[in-house]
């Protein structure tokens, strides 16, 4: 098995640097050339339509119709994650994807151009999409509108490129995104704590794994800097969250009726960031919601030959978020060993269904015609990053 899953991250890894890790995404559609030529890019029905065809075809039409393969800022800081996790496996001595001096090289250009692709005109260090993206008929977000679920992703890839270069001014930069989770975000009370919301929109407050997210922006401001705010307003989020977790463990979406579903990914992201701010504050009261939630994580969302589900209560879409994720987020609660087998089978299941020859993932399995295509954020940036989370894990611990 680490042999297998060696060799295919090396293919993914070639891939990913050869193409310097842009590339397409599932959203992009509206950056089509074609499209804003079209007087139909001032129809939101037109927009919204427009986005899901290229979203759910099998077929991709990026190329003829002129969409641009560009950087996302979540997916390269997904990129820098995996490398921060690679360097601390050439120090642990295994050199099989570089030398330290080759992804210390690696890190510190990741490291630039994530701080190169900030959105400017905010409080503080914020990130968003490269992208126009229409959410269903509620609001535009125009490319480079941040939100907290980007900015966290690259606040934490920036934290741990820290960790490693000791670059006290990318320290400063990153944590100033303390400023714009309570400068630009909006905040809904909710029981004894609050929601933050989704971005500087108004009416996307309801999202509990983006709450969840900006606590996490702040508990790395309480970690570095000692800010007794910052360290409160994150437990107020986390409070809200955790009332809202249900008996079984799991977590809806969010409040809207529309947003009812419980899926794995980001059942993931709120474990995740429950477990963040408890590393972070040392302020551990919050370990039973994490228990029950790991418990309903790893029973309801794969199956026992490893296939990951999309959903708590079908299947379909099988995405390839879901298998990353679970690596991700069980090595971060610090219980991978315990769940060695399942992972190991996930990851084996993933690369024997989800890989292309080339190298790349692919985004969506379906009953029907699946899409096959290779969207450098959603698929290969979170594969990467899952691998070498997988990699360190099994390595350092042989």
């Amino acid at each position: 098995m680490i042999y297998k899953v060696s060799e295919s991250f090396s293919k993914l890894k070639a891939y990913c640097e050869a193409e310097k890790y842009k590339g397409w995404d599932p959203y992009d559609g509206l950056n089509s050339k074609v499209f804003q030529a079209l007087p139909f890019k001032h129809w939101d029905l037109a927009r919204l339509a427009w986005i899901q065809g290229f979203k759910r075809s099998p077929i991709n039409f990026r190329k003829l119709l002129l969409v641009p393969k560009e950087y996302n800022a979540k997916g390269v800081a997904l990129f820098l994650l995996g490398y921060c996790r690679l360097y601390k496996l050439a120090e642990s001595g295994c050199e099989d994807f570089g030398t330290k001096a080759e992804l210390l090289q690696h890190i510190k250009e990741i490291t630039q151009l994530l701080l190169d692709l900030r959105s400017k005109g905010y409080s503080g260090s914020a990130w968003g999409y490269n992208f126009d993206w229409q959410a269903r008929r509620l609001f535009l977000f125009q490319k480079h509108t941040p939100t907290v679920v980007a900015t966290c992703f690259c606040v934490e890839a920036l934290i741990e490129s820290y960790e490693i270069t000791k670059d006290e001014t990318v320290l400063n930069e990153t944590l100033s995104a303390a400023e714009f989770v309570l400068n630009d975000l909006s905040r809904t009370p909710h029981g004894e704590g609050l929601i933050f919301s989704y971005s500087i929109k108004d009416g996307n407050n309801t999202v509990i794994n983006a709450s969840l997210l900006g606590a996490k922006i702040l508990s790395y401001s309480y970690k570095y800097k000692q800010n007794q705010e910052h360290a409160a307003l994150a437990k107020k989020a986390v409070l809200a969250a955790c009332d809202l977790q249900e008996e079984d463990g799991s977590w809806i979406y969010g409040l809207l009726p529309i947003q009812s579903w419980k899926d794995s990914f980001h059942t993931g992201f709120n474990l995740d960031a429950i477990e963040t701010y408890q590393q972070n504050t040392k302020d551990y009261s919050f370990q039973k919601y994490i228990d029950k939630g790991v418990r309903f994580y790893v029973n309801e969302f794969f199956e026992s030959n490893g296939m990951p589900k999309y959903y708590h209560d079908r299947t379909y879409p099988i995405d390839i978020h879901c298998p990353a994720q679970v690596i991700v987020t069980l090595s971060k609660l610090k219980v991978f060993q315990n769940h060695h087998d399942l992972l190991s089978k996930v990851l084996d299941w993933t690369i024997d269904n989800m890989q292309d020859k080339k190298g790349y993932f692919y985004y969506q399995l379906k009953k029907g015609i699946s899409s096959k295509i290779s969207y450098m954020r959603w698929s290969n940036a979170f594969m990467f990053n899952a691998m070498a989370h997988y990699l360190l894990e099994i390595k350092t611990a042989n």
